[in-house]
């Protein structure tokens, strides 16, 4: 089973990687496999944000692209649900014996090269004090909702994630955006008899969506049965009511919840207080495409936060690589250990 002691400052890891999903789980993978002690601490649970999508979900993609470590991802499916791809991983973790520190979050690295010092907090608000020689941030984006920032958006009736429709039945429900997550949070809700308008300040759907989730969206907008404004955005949100800017004008419509299906960012901040580099106009952290080594000696980059804010190019399927990268160039920078070495 994967260990979960807490953490202390006797402990002095090789890789130490913040994030522990599918990307932060190869690369302690690859990490071990290459020799090197590693460990993973997240703020939530093994795959937070697969935990935290919908629960009826299905991957847009097979499962032997979601493969990690080499472990074949059985599936009765075509494309896999998310309780599948939770068990998985779980297998996986398993499997290797990863080192896994949950519900730690991260409140500071200081230190330098070969010798960091992490320290985190548990769900207590203890503190935990890792050593690390080096340091692997794969913390994904999907902690980090994109904000409208309009008058009402802090009400609790609006909400940045969709997990399930039945709580809506018969309320009417206001969806925002126009990519995926928007025209399948539209679908299922109104599917479970809740009365569904959305809103997308494009001109129709956008192009994102994919080929066998579009014409049913535009089907359910073109009878009617989902009420849709586009080239329109919501001006406010109040207890009973949203306000929409429209081409018509303003709109005041009844309401009892929102979901801002409006996107999501990496933690920006987080990767500049450990002095990486942010640049050019997609907010890129800088680092190497070899080695994924950032600007900041010892911090390595893996998963969708190499794109900054382009996050439609990196995904489980091409992030679950990272970890092979890194691994690669720390056999060239690290010695392993005697007493970690593989026989």
């Amino acid at each position: 089973m994967p260990e979960s002691a807490p953490g202390s400052s006797s402990e002095l890891f090789d890789v130490l990687v913040i994030g522990a999903g599918p990307t932060g789980m190869s690369c302690a993978i690859e990490a071990r496999r290459a020799g090197f002690r590693a460990v993973l601490v997240d703020k939530g649970c093994l795959c937070n944000s697969l935990f935290h999508y919908p629960s009826h979900m299905t991957f847009f993609t097979t499962s032997e692209l979601l493969e990690i470590g080499d472990v074949p991802f059985p599936s009765p499916n075509p494309k896999p649900s998310r309780d599948e791809a939770l068990e998985y991983y779980r297998k996986v973790a398993e499997h290797y014996r990863l080192d896994v520190r949950a519900y730690q979050r991260v409140e500071s690295v200081t230190g330098a090269d070969l010798d960091f010092e992490v320290c985190t907090r548990d769900t207590f608000d203890r503190p935990n004090l890792y050593r690390s020689r080096k340091i692997v941030v794969a913390t994904g984006y999907y902690d980090l909702p994109n904000r409208m920032n309009i008058p009402g958006e802090d009400l609790p009736k609006v909400f940045h994630y969709y997990n399930d429709p039945h709580p809506y039945y018969g309320m009417d429900v206001l969806v925002v955006g126009g990519k995926n997550s928007a025209a399948i949070a539209a679908l299922e809700l109104w599917r479970h008899g809740a009365r569904v308008t959305l809103v997308h300040r494009g001109p129709s759907m956008h192009r994102h969506v994919k080929y066998w989730i579009l014409p049913d969206i535009e089907n359910r907008i073109r009878s009617g049965q989902i009420q849709a404004f586009f080239e329109s955005s919501v001006a406010r949100i109040d207890p009973d009511t949203v306000t929409l800017e429209t081409p018509a004008g303003a709109r005041v419509l009844s309401n009892q919840f929102v979901f801002a299906m409006t996107g999501y960012r990496p933690d920006f901040e987080f990767l500049e207080s450990l002095g990486v580099r942010i640049e050019g106009e997609f907010r890129c952290p800088a680092c190497d495409p070899r080695s994924l080594e950032s600007n900041a000696p010892g911090i390595y980059l893996a998963g969708v936060i190499i794109a900054g804010d382009r996050t439609n190019e990196i995904f489980i399927e091409n992030g679950r690589f990272h970890g092979r990268q890194i691994a690669e160039d720390l056999q060239q920078r690290l010695s392993v250990p005697a007493q970690f070495a593989r026989a």
